[in-house]
């Protein structure tokens, strides 16, 4: 199953991908803005709900694996390829 590391920037003035940015010793995350505010799991519920529209698969296949309560978070994403990941960024 497709594993993606994300940053997050939650309480911007949209939701949207800026592109990779890296994040230590050359490993790089996917930069996301989100406009819900870090509180009671809200940056979180919108970036699984905005991955799913995104890439086209329902919530339910979008699954926060680590960093619940950090800006990097990876994310294990069913019904997608590598590929459809990269294309994100």
């Amino acid at each position: 199953m497709p594993r993606l590391t994300v940053k997050v920037t939650p309480n911007a003035k949209q939701t949207e991908i800026l592109g990779p940015v890296e994040i230590a010793d050359g490993e790089t995350a996917l930069a996301i803005k989100l406009k819900a505010p870090p509180v009671d799991g809200k940056a979180n519920t919108a970036l699984i709900s905005f991955l799913a529209k995104t890439l086209g698969v329902p919530k339910s296949q979008v699954t926060l694996v680590r960093g619940k309560s950090n800006r990097i978070k990876q994310l294990d994403i069913e019904g997608v390829t590598d590929e459809q990941l990269a294309a994100l960024s």
